[in-house]
Protein backbone atom coordinates (compact mmCIF):
# COMPACT_ATOMS: atom_id res chain seq x y z
CA UNK A 1 0.00 0.00 0.00
CA UNK A 2 1.40 3.60 -0.64
CA UNK A 3 1.81 5.65 1.79
CA UNK A 4 -0.26 8.76 1.91
CA UNK A 5 1.74 11.92 1.15
CA UNK A 6 1.05 15.48 2.75
CA UNK A 7 2.42 18.92 1.85
CA UNK A 8 2.09 20.77 5.17
CA UNK A 9 3.20 18.26 7.65
CA UNK A 10 5.92 14.67 7.73
CA UNK A 11 5.03 11.50 8.97
CA UNK A 12 8.30 9.20 9.99
CA UNK A 13 9.34 6.35 11.85
CA UNK A 14 12.77 7.37 14.05
CA UNK A 15 12.61 4.16 16.25
CA UNK A 16 11.00 1.41 16.75
CA UNK A 17 7.33 2.02 18.07
CA UNK A 18 7.65 5.60 17.44
CA UNK A 19 6.09 8.13 14.91
CA UNK A 20 6.75 11.22 14.79
CA UNK A 21 4.49 13.90 13.25
CA UNK A 22 6.30 17.34 12.44
CA UNK A 23 4.57 20.51 11.64
CA UNK A 24 5.91 21.82 8.34
CA UNK A 25 5.19 25.56 7.67
CA UNK A 26 8.32 27.00 8.37
CA UNK A 27 7.92 30.11 6.07
CA UNK A 28 4.61 30.69 8.43
CA UNK A 29 6.00 29.70 11.37
CA UNK A 30 4.07 26.58 11.07
CA UNK A 31 0.71 28.41 11.48
CA UNK A 32 -2.17 25.82 10.97
CA UNK A 33 -4.49 26.57 8.26
CA UNK A 34 -7.73 23.65 7.37
CA UNK A 35 -5.29 21.82 5.45
CA UNK A 36 -2.87 21.41 8.03
CA UNK A 37 -5.10 20.51 10.51
CA UNK A 38 -6.77 17.91 8.52
CA UNK A 39 -3.59 16.40 7.13
CA UNK A 40 -2.49 16.29 11.11
CA UNK A 41 -5.53 14.43 11.75
CA UNK A 42 -5.22 12.08 9.13
CA UNK A 43 -1.62 11.61 10.53
CA UNK A 44 -2.87 11.11 13.89
CA UNK A 45 -5.16 8.03 12.99
CA UNK A 46 -2.70 6.69 10.31
CA UNK A 47 -0.23 6.74 14.09
CA UNK A 48 -3.25 5.41 16.19
CA UNK A 49 -4.21 2.67 13.85
CA UNK A 50 -0.61 1.07 13.07
CA UNK A 51 0.31 -1.26 15.55
CA UNK A 52 3.83 -1.43 15.10
CA UNK A 53 3.07 2.07 16.81
CA UNK A 54 3.34 2.50 20.76
CA UNK A 55 4.09 6.57 21.02
CA UNK A 56 3.37 9.59 19.17
CA UNK A 57 5.73 12.63 19.10
CA UNK A 58 4.09 15.76 17.70
CA UNK A 59 6.50 18.59 16.71
CA UNK A 60 7.49 21.44 14.58
CA UNK A 61 10.24 22.82 12.13
CA UNK A 62 12.16 25.36 13.34
CA UNK A 63 12.10 28.42 14.53
CA UNK A 64 8.98 27.85 16.17
CA UNK A 65 6.65 25.05 17.51
CA UNK A 66 3.35 27.23 16.02
CA UNK A 67 2.27 30.41 15.90
CA UNK A 68 -1.13 29.55 16.21
CA UNK A 69 -4.08 29.70 13.86
CA UNK A 70 -3.86 30.94 10.10
CA UNK A 71 -6.92 32.71 9.88
CA UNK A 72 -5.26 34.34 6.21
CA UNK A 73 -6.72 32.90 2.90
CA UNK A 74 -9.83 32.03 1.75
CA UNK A 75 -12.38 29.21 4.14
CA UNK A 76 -14.15 26.60 2.28
CA UNK A 77 -14.59 23.61 4.89
CA UNK A 78 -16.62 21.41 2.09
CA UNK A 79 -13.23 20.45 0.17
CA UNK A 80 -13.05 17.90 3.29
CA UNK A 81 -14.76 15.16 4.49
CA UNK A 82 -16.06 16.12 8.23
CA UNK A 83 -14.51 14.39 11.01
CA UNK A 84 -17.11 15.17 13.68
CA UNK A 85 -20.95 16.06 13.57
CA UNK A 86 -20.08 19.68 13.18
CA UNK A 87 -17.94 20.25 9.79
CA UNK A 88 -18.64 20.46 5.87
CA UNK A 89 -21.52 22.26 4.57
CA UNK A 90 -22.40 23.10 8.30
CA UNK A 91 -19.46 25.34 8.50
CA UNK A 92 -20.05 27.13 5.89
CA UNK A 93 -23.52 28.55 6.49
CA UNK A 94 -24.04 32.25 7.86
CA UNK A 95 -23.89 33.48 11.04
CA UNK A 96 -23.23 32.61 14.15
CA UNK A 97 -24.12 28.78 12.80
CA UNK A 98 -21.55 28.20 10.70
CA UNK A 99 -18.51 30.09 12.79
CA UNK A 100 -19.56 27.94 15.63
CA UNK A 101 -19.73 24.81 13.36
CA UNK A 102 -16.55 25.38 12.17
CA UNK A 103 -14.48 25.91 15.25
CA UNK A 104 -16.30 22.94 16.87
CA UNK A 105 -14.90 20.89 13.68
CA UNK A 106 -11.05 21.87 13.22
CA UNK A 107 -10.79 23.55 16.85
CA UNK A 108 -12.53 22.01 19.58
CA UNK A 109 -13.40 18.92 17.91
CA UNK A 110 -9.93 17.99 16.88
CA UNK A 111 -8.52 18.52 19.83
CA UNK A 112 -10.92 16.78 21.81
CA UNK A 113 -9.94 13.70 19.29
CA UNK A 114 -6.17 14.89 19.67
CA UNK A 115 -6.27 14.28 23.79
CA UNK A 116 -8.33 10.65 23.76
CA UNK A 117 -5.67 9.00 21.18
CA UNK A 118 -5.07 5.55 22.57
CA UNK A 119 -1.78 6.10 22.81
CA UNK A 120 0.82 8.05 24.50
CA UNK A 121 1.75 11.56 22.87
CA UNK A 122 4.72 13.95 23.49
CA UNK A 123 4.83 16.92 22.14
CA UNK A 124 8.79 18.54 21.31
CA UNK A 125 9.07 22.40 21.49
CA UNK A 126 11.03 25.02 20.63
CA UNK A 127 10.48 28.50 20.36
CA UNK A 128 7.11 30.06 20.70
CA UNK A 129 3.64 28.07 20.83
CA UNK A 130 1.01 30.80 20.88
CA UNK A 131 -2.53 30.94 20.89
CA UNK A 132 -3.72 27.60 18.47
CA UNK A 133 0.06 26.19 18.90
CA UNK A 134 -0.46 26.34 22.85
CA UNK A 135 -3.77 24.34 21.85
CA UNK A 136 -1.25 21.32 20.71
CA UNK A 137 0.79 21.46 23.29
CA UNK A 138 -1.69 21.22 25.94
CA UNK A 139 -3.37 18.15 24.44
CA UNK A 140 -0.65 15.78 24.65
CA UNK A 141 0.19 13.64 27.44
CA UNK A 142 3.66 14.89 27.98
CA UNK A 143 5.82 17.95 26.73
CA UNK A 144 9.67 18.20 26.02
CA UNK A 145 10.34 22.08 25.92
CA UNK A 146 13.78 23.54 24.58
CA UNK A 147 15.29 26.46 27.11
CA UNK A 148 14.17 28.74 24.44
CA UNK A 149 10.62 27.87 24.43
CA UNK A 150 7.59 30.34 25.17
CA UNK A 151 4.25 29.22 25.88
CA UNK A 152 1.59 31.85 25.57
CA UNK A 153 -2.70 32.88 24.88
CA UNK A 154 -2.55 36.19 24.45
CA UNK A 155 -6.24 35.95 22.71
CA UNK A 156 -8.26 37.67 25.32
CA UNK A 157 -6.83 41.11 23.77
CA UNK A 158 -8.74 40.09 20.69
CA UNK A 159 -12.35 40.14 22.89
CA UNK A 160 -12.48 36.76 23.89
CA UNK A 161 -12.67 34.41 27.02
CA UNK A 162 -9.09 32.54 25.03
CA UNK A 163 -8.31 29.58 22.97
CA UNK A 164 -11.08 27.09 21.50
CA UNK A 165 -9.32 24.40 23.59
CA UNK A 166 -9.82 25.44 27.24
CA UNK A 167 -7.80 23.45 29.73
CA UNK A 168 -5.73 25.89 31.41
CA UNK A 169 -7.07 25.87 34.78
CA UNK A 170 -5.74 21.71 34.62
CA UNK A 171 -2.72 22.66 32.58
CA UNK A 172 -1.94 26.03 34.72
CA UNK A 173 -3.70 25.97 38.01
CA UNK A 174 -6.31 28.76 38.44
CA UNK A 175 -3.91 31.83 39.48
CA UNK A 176 -1.30 31.30 37.07
CA UNK A 177 -3.92 30.73 34.28
CA UNK A 178 -5.41 34.01 34.79
CA UNK A 179 -2.31 35.86 34.92
CA UNK A 180 -1.77 34.03 31.14
CA UNK A 181 -4.94 35.24 30.09
CA UNK A 182 -5.09 38.49 31.87
CA UNK A 183 -1.86 39.75 30.75
CA UNK A 184 -1.60 37.78 27.64
CA UNK A 185 2.53 37.44 28.75
CA UNK A 186 4.57 34.48 27.62
CA UNK A 187 5.11 31.76 30.41
CA UNK A 188 8.91 30.65 29.98
CA UNK A 189 9.81 27.03 29.88
CA UNK A 190 11.25 26.92 33.30
CA UNK A 191 8.16 28.46 34.89
CA UNK A 192 6.11 26.00 32.47
CA UNK A 193 8.31 23.03 34.36
CA UNK A 194 7.93 24.43 37.74
CA UNK A 195 4.27 25.16 36.96
CA UNK A 196 3.66 21.01 36.13
CA UNK A 197 3.17 22.00 32.46
CA UNK A 198 6.16 20.75 31.15
CA UNK A 199 7.99 17.66 32.10
CA UNK A 200 11.55 18.68 30.82
CA UNK A 201 13.27 21.29 29.69
CA UNK A 202 16.74 20.43 27.60
CA UNK A 203 19.01 22.10 25.56
CA UNK A 204 17.86 23.25 21.76
CA UNK A 205 20.35 20.86 20.57
CA UNK A 206 19.34 18.06 22.15
CA UNK A 207 15.45 18.58 21.97
CA UNK A 208 15.31 15.95 19.26
CA UNK A 209 17.49 13.32 20.47
CA UNK A 210 16.21 14.02 24.51
CA UNK A 211 12.53 13.93 22.95
CA UNK A 212 12.99 10.52 21.22
CA UNK A 213 14.92 8.87 24.21
CA UNK A 214 11.63 9.44 26.34
CA UNK A 215 9.50 7.91 23.46
CA UNK A 216 11.86 5.19 23.01
CA UNK A 217 11.67 3.83 26.74
CA UNK A 218 7.65 4.75 26.94
CA UNK A 219 7.36 2.15 23.71
CA UNK A 220 9.08 -0.43 26.07
CA UNK A 221 6.15 -0.73 28.12
CA UNK A 222 2.74 -3.10 27.17
CA UNK A 223 0.85 -0.84 24.67
CA UNK A 224 -2.26 -2.18 26.02
CA UNK A 225 -0.90 -1.11 29.47
CA UNK A 226 0.02 2.74 27.92
CA UNK A 227 -3.85 2.87 26.98
CA UNK A 228 -5.44 1.81 30.44
CA UNK A 229 -2.91 4.54 32.16
CA UNK A 230 -3.78 6.89 29.57
CA UNK A 231 -7.62 6.41 30.08
CA UNK A 232 -7.12 6.05 33.69
CA UNK A 233 -5.51 9.52 33.67
CA UNK A 234 -8.16 11.56 31.41
CA UNK A 235 -10.86 9.88 33.08
CA UNK A 236 -10.19 10.97 36.35
CA UNK A 237 -9.64 14.66 34.72
CA UNK A 238 -13.14 14.03 33.02
CA UNK A 239 -14.48 13.33 36.47
CA UNK A 240 -13.43 17.00 37.47
CA UNK A 241 -15.81 18.56 35.06
CA UNK A 242 -12.91 18.88 32.45
CA UNK A 243 -15.32 18.11 29.45
CA UNK A 244 -18.19 20.45 30.60
CA UNK A 245 -15.43 23.40 31.13
CA UNK A 246 -14.52 22.51 27.37
CA UNK A 247 -18.01 23.48 26.40
CA UNK A 248 -18.74 26.25 28.67
CA UNK A 249 -15.42 28.08 27.39
CA UNK A 250 -16.53 27.55 23.86
CA UNK A 251 -19.96 28.60 24.15
CA UNK A 252 -18.30 31.97 25.95
CA UNK A 253 -15.41 31.80 23.02
CA UNK A 254 -18.75 32.53 20.10
CA UNK A 255 -20.53 35.13 22.84
CA UNK A 256 -16.93 37.11 21.89
CA UNK A 257 -16.70 36.36 18.57
CA UNK A 258 -20.76 37.70 18.22
CA UNK A 259 -19.96 40.43 20.21
CA UNK A 260 -17.13 41.91 18.35
CA UNK A 261 -18.99 41.52 15.11
CA UNK A 262 -21.97 43.55 16.49
CA UNK A 263 -19.45 46.52 17.65
CA UNK A 264 -16.51 46.01 15.50
CA UNK A 265 -17.62 44.38 12.52
CA UNK A 266 -15.40 41.63 12.59
CA UNK A 267 -14.39 38.50 14.44
CA UNK A 268 -11.89 39.42 16.86
CA UNK A 269 -11.68 43.59 18.46
CA UNK A 270 -9.25 45.41 16.25
CA UNK A 271 -6.99 46.90 19.40
CA UNK A 272 -6.02 43.03 19.96
CA UNK A 273 -3.34 43.17 17.19
CA UNK A 274 -2.08 46.61 18.71
CA UNK A 275 -1.44 45.92 21.81
CA UNK A 276 0.03 42.31 21.09
CA UNK A 277 2.53 44.33 18.30
CA UNK A 278 3.19 46.91 21.15
CA UNK A 279 3.63 44.49 24.14
CA UNK A 280 6.34 42.60 21.56
CA UNK A 281 8.17 45.73 20.51
CA UNK A 282 8.31 46.71 24.80
CA UNK A 283 10.32 43.61 25.84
Amino acid sequence: MTAPSYETIRYETPATGVARITLARPEMRNAQNEDLLYELDAAFDRAAHDPAVKVIILAGDDPHFSSGHDLSGARDMTRFTPVTSWGGAAAEEPGVSGRQAREEEIYLGFCRRWRDLPKPTIAQVQGKAIAGGLMLVAVCDLVVASEDAQFSDPTVAFGVNGVEWFSHPWDFGIRKAKELLFTGAPFSATEAERMGFVNRVVPRADLAAETLALAERIAQRPAFGLRLAKQAMNQAQDAQGFQTVQAAAMSLHQMGHAHNEIVHGMLVDPKGAEIIRREAKAK
